[in-house]
């Protein structure tokens, strides 16, 4: 079983919450432990959030909690009839993440009885102790680097062998490949896209994000990838033509790297093109739907250079 940060975290921060509760001297000092669990997060943008919504709330529900219990008494109405103003203010404020946090403040001001400045004082030192220790605990967040690098080359690789197994299908018809590596790269590109948005939010003061910008070109490559396969198929025989596009396929498989060279390509592709064109028109039907479907994928494969293109590694 493997255990998360997250987790660790929970369980260093409970216990030393509670603690320094303890040697303040606060009442309720087991309300810190349970306000640290409830502020731990997975990244430092939603820890720095989460604080900021819990500290707000637990305010704001501080002075809900004394203008109705002193109004409606000290009974369950009076919550009923405090939470039909609280939950709305929080909801209009943009802190409604708070509202669990702050109902522990308030069920401790509820039996109280009696709303006086030391027990507000307490209160507000609970939550500072809570969600303080949650704050500094979600400081250090593990580097996501070497996953994402490992995400990175499995993508490259899978990409390869997809484009390399379309120049074989043009070369010499081969339907041996059974296709794995698409699957693959569709879930791959999801836990990547997920994990560089982590680590986006780890990075408060960074504006760009080289992988996040990287697993979004090689979405929208992937994408087109997807669309080169029907047209492939539907290429029969192998033409002079066909042969030319296999070889170019072969050699931007040989290509696939983080850099950007896609003005080579590109400028590769405008130049088959250019010949493509200059060639005698097809003879028979059979031919010109061949032909169209090769112009098709070169068009397709030109996008796909194109997106790369627009990719910048100074994206960091």
């Amino acid at each position: 079983m493997k255990i998360g940060y997250r987790t660790i975290k929970t369980a260093i921060g409970t216990p030393l919450a509670i603690w320094i509760a303890t040697l303040l001297g606060l009442e309720n000092f087991a309300s810190a432990g349970i306000l640290t669990i409830l502020c731990i997060q997975i990244t430092r943008k939603r820890s720095f959030l989460s604080a900021w919504h819990r500290f707000a709330a637990c305010m704001i529900a501080i002075v809900f909690s004394y203008v109705f219990f002193e109004l409606f008494g000290y009974n369950p109405v009076a919550i009923g009839l405090m939470m039909f103003a609280f939950i709305p203010t929080t909801v209009k404020l943009n802190i409604s993440p708070g509202i669990v946090t702050s109902s522990v403040i308030i069920l401790h001001l509820y039996v109280s009885s009696s709303i006086e400045w030391d027990l507000v004082f307490n209160e507000i030192l609970l939550i500072t102790v809570g969600i303080g220790t949650a704050l500094i605990l979600n400081l250090y967040m593990p580097s996501l680097e070497n996953k994402l690098e490992e995400y990175q080359k499995q993508i490259e690789d899978n990409f390869s062998i997809i484009i390399k197994e379309i120049a074989h299908f043009l070369r010499d018809g081969n339907d041996g490949w059974t296709g794995k590596e698409l699957t693959e790269t569709a879930v791959i590109l999801e836990e990547a896209k997920s994990l560089s948005f982590r680590d986006v939010e780890n990075h408060l003061l960074r504006t760009h994000n080289h992988y996040y910008h990287y697993f979004h070109m090689r979405t929208k490559q992937f994408e087109l990838l997807e669309r080169m396969l029907p047209l492939v198929t539907g290429i029969g025989g192998t033409t002079e033509h066909a042969l030319k596009i296999s070889e170019f396929f072969d050699e931007l498989s040989e290509g696939i790297h983080p850099g950007n060279t896609a003005v080579l390509y590109l400028k590769k592709l405008k130049e088959m093109r250019d010949e493509f064109r200059e060639a005698d028109l097809p003879a028979t039907r059979e031919e010109f739907e061949s032909r169209a479907s090769l112009f098709h994928l070169l068009n397709e494969i030109e996008q796909y250079l194109i997106f790369k293109r627009s990719f910048k590694k100074s994206d960091v």
